[in-house]
C-alpha cells in the first residue's frame, strides 16, 4: 500500500469550464489542489464567485486569490471601456480579439510560480486551449514551453534541481471532449461562468465569444449549457 502523501500543485482556478476541468483532472490524479484566482478589474467579476463555488465542489485544499489591477493598462474589453464582440460567427474567432487582455497568463502564471516555490509544488495546471482558444497568443504550446522553460532558470527550486512542470491537460482538446472529461470526473458545470460580459445580475449573456464556443459544444454532445438553461 502506497501511503506517501499526496503531491501538491497550484491550479489556476478561474471560475470557467475550462478551469473547473483542469482542477477536476489534477484531483482525479491524486494530487492535492492549492487554487489561485485572481480578481483584476475584470468586467466579469462574478467569474471569482464561481471559482469559489468550483473550489468548494472539488474539495480543493486551500483556495487563495490575488488582487491586481490590470485596469491600469486597459486595452482590453475585459479591463477597459470597450465592447465585448456578440453574435460572431466561430470562423471569425481566428483574429486576435479585444478580449486578449495582454500578458495576462503571464502575469497570472508567475503567481502561480511564487505560490508553487513556497509550498514546493513541482506541478502547475493551467486550462489554456489551443484548438478553441479565440485566437489568444499565450494559450498555445510554443507560449507554454516558453515559460516553463524560464521559470526553471528564475528560481531557487529551478536552480536546486526542482523542475517545475507547467501542464496543460485541454491544450489539444475542442471544447466537446474537454465538456464529456469534466462530465466523467462529475464536474458540475452549472456552477461555472464563462461569460466575458455578464448582466448586472451576474447572467450569462449567451452572445460573447465565450459564451457562444460553449453553447456550441453543448449543443454538439446533445446537451444545453446548464448555465444558459438557468438564465434564458
Amino acid at each position: 500500500m502506497n501511503t506517501a502523501p499526496a503531491k501538491p500543485a497550484v491550479v489556476l482556478l478561474s471560475g470557467g469550464l475550462d478551469s473547473a476541468t483542469v482542477a477536476a483532472i489534477a484531483r482525479d490524479r491524486g494530487i492535492t489542489l492549492h487554487a489561485l484566482s485572481f480578481d483584476y478589474g475584470q468586467r466579469h467579476r462574478v467569474e471569482l464567485d464561481a471559482a469559489r463555488a468550483v473550489a468548494r465542489h472539488l474539495g480543493v485544499a486551500e483556495h487563495r486569490w490575488a488582487n491586481i489591477d490590470l485596469r491600469t493598462f486597459g486595452h482590453s474589453a475585459l479591463t477597459d471601456q470597450i465592447d465585448v464582440p456578440k453574435d460572431r460567427d466561430e470562423s471569425e474567432m481566428n483574429d486576435i480579439p479585444v478580449t486578449y487582455v495582454p500578458a495576462r497568463n503571464t502575469i497570472f502564471l508567475s503567481y502561480a510560480l511564487a505560490w508553487a516555490e513556497v509550498l514546493e509544488a513541482d506541478d502547475i495546471f493551467i486550462g489554456v486551449n489551443a484548438v478553441d482558444y479565440s485566437g489568444y497568443p499565450d494559450c498555445r504550446p510554443e507560449y507554454i514551453a516558453a515559460f516553463a522553460n524560464m521559470a526553471n532558470l528564475a528560481t531557487k527550486a529551478g536552480v536546486e534541481g526542482h523542475t517545475l512542470t507547467v501542464h496543460t491537460p485541454l491544450i489539444d482538446l475542442p471544447k466537446t471532449e474537454i465538456i464529456k472529461i469534466g462530465l466523467d470526473l462529475g464536474v458540475d458545470y452549472g456552477l461555472t461562468h464563462s461569460c466575458y460580459d455578464p448582466d448586472p445580475a451576474g447572467h450569462a449573456c449567451g452572445r460573447c465569444d465565450s459564451c457562444l464556443l460553449r453553447a456550441h459544444a453543448f449543443q454538439q454532445l446533445g446537451l444545453q449549457d446548464p448555465v444558459l438553461s438557468h438564465h434564458p
